[in-house]
């Protein structure tokens, strides 16, 4: 029985002996066993480089960030502690010196200088022109020219009629709102969408429902333009998808603008930050505004943009306060600078 006890106690103290070198080991090497029993390091996911990832298709409408497609994005699942992670990359990412933007230079008479080539500022009550810069000179209009169809549209009438979507209407990549043919809608609903999101689907359906065509639409605009003085722009197509024979000008585009901001039904239209747009077949999208300015500051209220790889970044902003409204037109700007130069052209010329 004695030395039953010593045979016991001298296992018990072996046990303790050997127990730290375990813990040790476990500590050294946390990974070596999965939960799920399989031996070997946990393989952490691969950071994608800027190689590695799909470049994006070239957009020859709008916002190149700005996506009217209907096709849903799916959202990938993730950690909590991946999202906070990536949000805190994100944070990181915008204090960068290239991320923030330059402050606004100004000539010696107090004008924002910008980096737009052709770039023009009008009172929008009396048409008085109170800066301008390359005024005249032929440029690629892209989505603005879109104010024009509709202007068109609106000074038509019967915005309550409907509109049944034809084959060919669909026909204008790459930024569609992907109204489907047999589709009806009334014409206010594409109106608005056209002027909130800029699908060039919608553009050539009120063009075609119009005029009856695409072409016949075009002899309207080119029409309407010239009893508006804008007679240094010549137009093919409803939506400003780069054609050969189709350019503007930043007076013109003015005039234009002006005309479209002293229509009410565009005036409450462009205003918009976002809209709800309903589908013939019932389901329902939200849809932002490609203006960001709208967002950005409080006395802009409109108007319309404009991208394609010839034209360059296009912005028709508008802008109001007490006893003042204005219009800017843009051309030729730079991504990284178009919201700044326009921004700095309204606040400059409400409170000059």
């Amino acid at each position: 029985m004695k030395s039953s006890r010593h045979w016991l106690w001298f296992l018990c103290v072996l046990i303790l002996a050997s127990a730290p070198n375990a813990w040790s080991q476990d500590a050294a090497a946390p990974e070596a066993v999965r939960p799920n029993g399989v031996s070997g390091p946990v393989r952490k996911a691969k950071a994608v480089s800027a190689k590695d990832k799909p470049a994006k298709a070239n957009r020859s409408d709008d916002e190149q960030d700005a996506d009217a497609e209907t096709t849903p994005t799916r959202k990938a699942k993730t950690s909590k502690s991946t999202h906070s992670r990536s949000h805190r990359a994100r944070a990181k990412a915008k204090e960068t010196p290239e991320t923030i933007p330059a402050p606004t230079e100004f000539t010696p008479e107090g004008i924002p200088k910008t980096s737009a080539a052709s770039v023009i500022v009008v009172d929008a009550n009396s048409g008085k022109t109170l800066y301008e810069k390359n005024p005249d000179q032929f440029r690629a209009p892209a989505s603005t020219q879109k104010l024009l169809t509709a202007l068109i549209v609106a000074e038509s009438g019967f915005l309550d009629r409907q509109v049944t979507v034809q084959p060919t209407d669909t026909f204008a990549e790459p930024v569609k709102l992907n109204i489907k043919a047999g589709d009806t809608y009334q014409r206010i609903d594409l109106l608005r969408a056209l002027l909130v999101k800029s699908p060039n689907d919608v553009a050539r359906c009120l063009a075609r429902d119009n005029a009856g065509s695409i072409e016949a639409f075009a002899e309207v605009m080119n029409r309407r333009a010239q009893q508006l003085g804008a007679v240094h722009s010549h137009f093919v197509n409803p939506n400003g998808l780069p054609v050969p024979g189709q350019y503007s000008t930043a007076r013109d585009l003015s005039l234009i603008a002006r005309s479209a901001y002293a229509n009410p039904t565009i005036r409450s239209i462009v205003c918009l930050p976002q809209l709800v747009f309903r589908f013939a077949n019932g389901r329902t999208r939200e849809l932002e505004n490609t203006n960001k300015l709208l967002r950005r500051l409080p006395y802009c209220n409109g108007m319309k943009t404009g991208y394609t790889d010839s034209a360059g970044k296009c912005l028709i902003a508008s802008g109001t306060r007490p006893g003042r409204d204005v219009i800017v037109v843009v051309l030729g700007d730079t991504s990284s600078r178009v919201w700044r130069d326009a921004s700095a052209l309204l606040s400059w010329s409400l409170w000059m």
